[in-house]
This record gives structure tokens, sequence and C-alpha cells, in this order.
């Protein structure tokens, strides 16, 4: 009896050892790579406020949606599109989406390059540049490529097969290279000549440009422009402290955060 006793405080004790290092666990968020700076100061301001680390996976946010719907353990979910959380969402994966940061697309050019606004679809077009895009269905951020083809199209007939053709899809994939440490995936493509001109969000094109500051970073007309609106969700199962995350991503400390990184912000 006494045996059973010290055996049964002893596990009690193991058990109360063990609950503050699981509270302690850090919030698990899956994020598009765009956001990985603003996301990871938005992390440590919630880190400062609550006491609660996060730990970050950012990636293409159609394979990240992918490995959610596989069952990987994420608890937030930050898109760069509302299509993807809601496709978790409607297969009961996770709950409602919240419209939390609008970005849009920009062309990147290389020092050499000849281009400005007016002129960027005869670049885009010209046989000799080579135009870098993402990988549309697997990163929003080619899916806003494509749709600015589209548009194209409209302007030009024939634009559209044309810039199909000759897209480099140099990121997103799931074989995409990455950059090396402490480099910007831009910024490093483009200082190797990889592409002439990538269509990325201007985010993206700001933070390649501190890097390599000969590139320029070129606004697309507006016949062409595409918005990008990027989804918030908590995915099933997810602990409170996740929740409070999010609840911070969309609080005003986290908008002045977003803000701060060059991204738009909805109305709340």
């Amino acid at each position: 009896m006494l045996r059973n006793i010290a055996r049964a405080a002893t596990l009690a004790a193991a058990l109360a050892l063990a609950m503050p290092a699981l509270s302690q666990e850090p919030v698990r968020l899956y994020a598009a790579g765009s956001l990985k700076a603003a996301m990871t100061d938005i992390a440590d301001a919630f880190n400062r406020e609550a006491k609660v680390a996060v730990a970050g996976t950012f990636g293409a946010s159609g394979l990240l949606r992918d490995r959610i719907a596989k069952g990987e353990n994420a608890e937030v979910f930050a898109s760069a599109n509302m299509a993807h959380p809601q496709s978790l969402a409607q297969s009961d994966r996770a709950g409602a989406v919240r419209a939390f940061a609008l970005n849009r697309l920009c062309a990147l050019a290389g020092p050499s390059v000849t281009v400005a606004t007016e002129t960027l679809l005869d670049r885009m077009l010209d046989a000799r540049i080579k135009l870098g895009t993402s990988t549309p269905k697997a990163d929003p951020s080619g899916d806003y490529a494509w749709e600015l083809f589209e548009k194209a199209e409209k302007l030009r007939p024939g634009a559209f097969a044309a810039l199909d053709k000759k897209a480099l899809k140099l990121t997103g994939g799931a074989d995409s290279p990455a950059p090396p440490k402490d480099r910007t995936l831009y910024g490093y493509l483009m200082e190797r000549g990889n592409a002439d001109i990538f269509l990325t969000y201007c985010t993206n094109a700001v933070l390649a440009k501190k890097e390599v500051t000969a590139l320029q970073i070129v606004a697309i007309p507006e016949a062409l422009s595409v918005g990008a609106e990027y989804g918030l969700t908590i995915v099933k199962g997810a602990r409170p402290e996740a929740e409070r995350f999010a609840a911070f991503i969309l609080s005003p400390t986290g908008r002045d955060i977003l803000a701060r990184h060059g991204f738009g912000l909805p109305a709340r």
C-alpha cells in the first residue's frame, strides 16, 4: 500500500514538473515567406508581452497549406492569399479566416536593365530579358504573376502566351533552392543573374534592394497592377496560446509592425 502511494506521489511530481515545460512549448506558426521579417518582429513583441515564444516555419503558402492538410502540427497559418486558409477551413482543418495584410506585385530589375513603369511590359516581352517569377499553385506570388499576364493579354493580344512561355519559375516550388543563410532570396537570385526582371511582392523587393543596393524597384502600371490579400486562420486543435498570438497579429501592435514592413492593412 505504502509502495503504491509512493509511486503515485512520484508520478504526480513528474507530471507537475512536466506541465510548465509543456506550457512553454512555442506556438507553431506556418507563414508565407514574404512575412518572415514582419512575423519575426511580431513574434518577438508577443514573446515580450505574453512570455510565450513562437516557432516560425516560412515558405510558399500553397506548400504549407498542403503540409497542414496532411496533418503537420501547425497552430496558426498566415497565408499570402485567402484561398489556401479558406480551403483548410472548408475541410474543417482550421477555423474562420481573417484578412490581416495587403501587398502588391512590383518588378525588381537588375542594375543594367533599362526599364520604367511605362516600358515594363515591353521589357518583360523582350526575348533577351530573363523574367523571373514564383511558382503558380504552390505559391500565391506565382498566381498573382499569372494574373498580371492575363491583364497583359487584354492590353496586347498574344502577351499571355509569350509571358507564360518565357517566365522562369525560380522560387516557391517544392524543389526551389533556398538562399544562403542571412541572405534574402530575391537579392541572392538577382545578384547571381538568374533573372533580369523579377515579379515579386513590393515588400520582398524592398528587402532585396536593401541587400543589393544596385537593384531597381519598378512600379507596375495601373492597368497591370495586381494586389494580394493575406489570410490568417487558427488550425483546429491549437492551444489557447496560439489563439492569443493570432489575436496579437490582428491587434494595433501587430498591425503597426506589419505597416512598418511595408504591408497595407485591411479595414478592421
